[in-house]
């Protein structure tokens, strides 16, 4: 059994579309990050910082202690390890596969995150037009990136299905609120459009549907209250 930490975000679901692909038994665990879960003792003990996903697997390889994982990119790694699935086994393959984890991990989640934060902020905070234009010029890169390497091959590690494509997908679903058009990167479209017709691929975009919140049913002050909490974070003090 595997439970995982969960919000959510696009990178929670890279998780659990890897859970679902290979019929992984696991129980989600709420997280909820506007209540403040993700600050709580016993959370930050499993993902010291604070952010979602995290896994806890309750039968690793060789037995033992639960493994405790934190970080999307190296929730993947594993589970590709322990299952012996979604990643090759040679030296060639498997670096093939980690570059681009890496690549979504700097590149794609960060630029496209940071354009989501400067889109949903508004004027009210002052002229965001420089830090507009700055994100979704690079979260148009990266879409740029993804096409140019899916132009000659089928996946973006090349001729098979990994969990370089389960890492990258889930930033992509939101290309229009992102003011993207995939229209514009043909090579991409063709890879989202088959990506998006897995069944296991949907059941794990489908996870956590349930929890959503209707922002705008907030009172001013409990947007205040979480603009403050989620916002702005600065280093939080070492215990005594």
């Amino acid at each position: 059994m595997i439970d995982i930490h969960f919000w959510p975000t696009p990178n929670s679901k890279k998780v659990t579309i890897f859970l679902e692909e290979c019929a992984l038994e696991y129980s989600v665990v709420e997280c909820n990050i506007g209540r403040g879960d993700q600050f709580s003792d016993e959370f930050l003990r499993i993902s010291p910082n604070n952010r979602m996903p995290a896994i806890v697997d309750y039968d690793p390889p060789g037995g033992g202690a639960p493994m405790v994982i934190f970080e999307s990119g190296a929730i993947l790694q594993y589970l590709a390890e322990k299952t012996g699935q979604f990643c090759p086994q040679d030296i060639r393959g498997k670096y093939e596969v980690y570059q681009w984890l890496h690549w979504q991990m700097a590149n794609q989640g960060p630029k496209t995150g940071e354009a989501g934060y400067f889109r949903r902020l508004g004027e009210s905070f002052g002229d965001q037009s420089h830090a507009l234009s700055r994100f979704s010029d690079e979260v148009n890169r990266c879409y740029g990136v993804l096409n140019n390497r899916l132009r000659d091959r089928p996946y973006v590690a090349g001729e098979d299905y990994t969990i370089a494509d389960m890492i990258c997908y889930p930033w992509t679903v939101g290309w229009k609120l992102q003011g993207q058009d995939i229209n514009d990167f043909k090579y991409f479209r063709r890879w989202f459009e088959e990506l998006s017709e897995r069944p296991a691929l949907q059941r794990g975009m489908a996870v956590g549907a349930d929890m959503g919140e209707d922002m705008s049913k907030l009172s001013d002050a409990e947007k205040a209250r979480r603009r403050a909490l989620l916002y702005n974070q600065r280093a939080r003090p070492a215990p005594d």
